[in-house]
């Protein structure tokens, strides 16, 4: 239907019957931080954090690399050292093999090898382990024949090699007989690691290469980090600048964060929490203003009444002493509907469910007002919607009672004479459905979340001699929240209202237990 409006209010789920008791005497209460704190933002510390996991992952990275690569690296260094002499000794040994003997033309191929590479050493020894070939004699005999020249051919000759047998490499001279003639030995010059001067450029270069890539990535660490820091601080600062404006009483202020994630929902949940906050505010004004007028206008009254029966204006007869006794009663029942709610909100009325039959107990509500309608000039109904099936439920008969007449009283004040009033109780799978239905002025659209406040009351309602307290509405919300279940209502100005209750056909034992046990022990008088 076109212009139909529709609300539901309240939960499924049980309210938490215990409440915290604690009667500790120890309590403390501290003002907001109004001085600005003194210490690192949250941005420089995502930008710290960044920054640190960037290095911790370069000193992990050179770790591996001082312990894992170092040691490939210098295993590479050697198999080409090894590589070299065991070419080496196979080019004597096929040479030798032709000679016959260790001969300059034998030789000649050990010189050749050493001259492949400036920063190889090649030594060469025969079977005896005397050596017939020394690469660096060249370099000590020159450098022996410009100190003394004189004696230079008298001293033996000098070599260079190293002693260490870690620092070289060698290799048998076999010939394809089997027989060893002699050995190479392989290294490189100034080293001990056997490195020549091209592989230690490289691994220079390679570690200068990883210390720049290093410095780049804590660099990038650090601008990213700054980056996204930036951008989960904002909406952060955003959220806490707007709670500033609200704790100054700003409360029309909203932080505008949204978006999926996780700083989005809370942004959206705080600013709906704002909202609600508002609400509440203008609310309790709302309300302090609407307790006001109902307690000041039966008490205006009476004063007036009063007042002019005691100047003699008015004679104190029957007729205003009713004045005064309906204005009286009017602020009885005002007081008791507020003494009922707030016992229903704190969970001190005793509830006490039942197996009740709905159709049964909604049908005799029904009877019982039938003739109150009629008086008002207003046709009552009550329909069954499954008359061939069980609706059972568990119910506190009485809070049920009050909540169904609550309903059947606010459709009976705001239908016009001549309307239909209809009482429905049905079912759907987990619940029993009880609709009040009318063909009254209907509830605006905006006004059907504010229905169930208490003391609120549409402008168009108020305009009638036959408003309510107000208060009927929020009652029964509380009923049925006791019985966790929920109401829904649909409006359309001019054409009625339906309020419809929702009760679950079986309550939770336990949660009735433990509200049973807490409003008995605190039920006052």
């Amino acid at each position: 239907m076109a212009g139909k409006n529709r609300f539901v209010i309240g939960k499924r789920q049980p309210r938490d019957a215990t409440a915290d008791t604690s009667d500790s005497s120890k309590a403390s209460w501290k003002t907001s931080r109004t001085s600005p704190r003194h210490g690192m933002t949250y941005a420089s510390r995502m930008s710290l954090s960044f920054a640190l996991t960037s290095i911790m992952t370069v000193v992990v990275l050179v770790l591996v690399l001082a312990v894992v690569w170092e040691g490939q690296f210098q295993s590479y260094t050697r198999s080409n050292m090894e590589r070299l002499a065991d070419s080496t000794a196979t080019s004597l040994a096929e040479s030798y093999d032709a000679e016959g003997s260790w001969t300059e033309k034998v030789l000649a191929r050990a010189e050749a090898a050493s001259m492949s590479s400036s920063d190889v050493g090649i030594q060469v020894l025969d079977g005896s382990g005397q050596v017939i070939y020394d690469d660096t004699w060249a370099t000590s005999e020159a450098t022996s024949a410009s100190t003394s020249s004189s004696s230079a051919a008298a001293k033996p000759r000098a070599s260079l090699a190293p002693t260490v047998s870690d620092a070289f490499v060698s290799t048998q001279v076999t010939l394809p007989s089997g027989e060893e003639v002699g050995t190479v030995r392989v290294w490189a010059f100034g080293s001990d690691a056997l490195l020549t001067k091209s592989d230690a450029a490289f691994r220079t270069n390679s570690y200068g290469a990883i210390a720049v890539a290093a410095a780049i990535a804590v660099i990038l660490a650090c601008i990213i980090g700054l980056i996204v820091s930036r951008s989960l601080s904002r909406p952060i600062h955003r959220i806490t600048s707007c709670a500033g404006q609200i704790r100054n009483g700003d409360l029309t202020a909203r932080t505008g964060v949204t978006g999926e994630d996780e700083m989005g929902q809370l942004g959206e949940t705080f600013d709906d929490m704002a909202t609600t906050i508002e609400k509440d505010l203008k609310l309790e004004h709302r309300l302090t203003s609407d307790v006001a007028h109902e307690l000041r206008t039966p008490l205006m009254a009476m004063q007036a009444t009063v007042e002019a029966m005691q100047d003699g204006v008015l004679p104190t007869d029957e007729e205003h002493l009713e004045t005064v006794a309906s204005e009286v009663r009017r602020l009885s029942r005002l007081v008791d509907a507020m003494l009922r709610l707030s016992r229903l909100e704190n969970g001190t009325t005793a509830f006490e469910p039942v197996r009740t039959d709905m159709v049964a107990l909604v049908r005799g509500i029904v009877s019982a007002q039938e003739q109150l309608f009629a008086d008002q000039g207003l046709r009552l109904r009550f329909a069954n919607e499954a008359p061939h099936k069980e609706c059972y439920c568990d119910v506190d008969r009485d809070m049920i009672r009050q909540a169904v007449i609550n309903l059947m009283s606010n459709a009976m004040r705001y239908t016009p004479e001549d309307g239909w009033v209809v009482v429905t109780v049905g079912q759907d799978r987990a619940d029993v459905l009880v609709t009040v239905s009318d063909t009254g002025i209907g509830i605006a659209k905006e006004d059907l979340s504010r229905v169930f406040s208490r003391f609120w009351r549409s402008d168009a309602s108020r305009e009638r001699v036959s408003g309510g307290l107000g208060v009927g509405l929020a009652v029964t919300k509380e009923i049925v929240d006791r019985h966790h279940g929920y109401i829904s209502v649909e409006s359309e100005l001019g054409r009625g209202t339906t309020f419809m209750l929702h009760l679950p056909r079986e309550h939770h034992t336990k949660a009735v237990a433990s509200a049973s046990a807490a409003g008995s022990s605190t039920m006052e008088d």
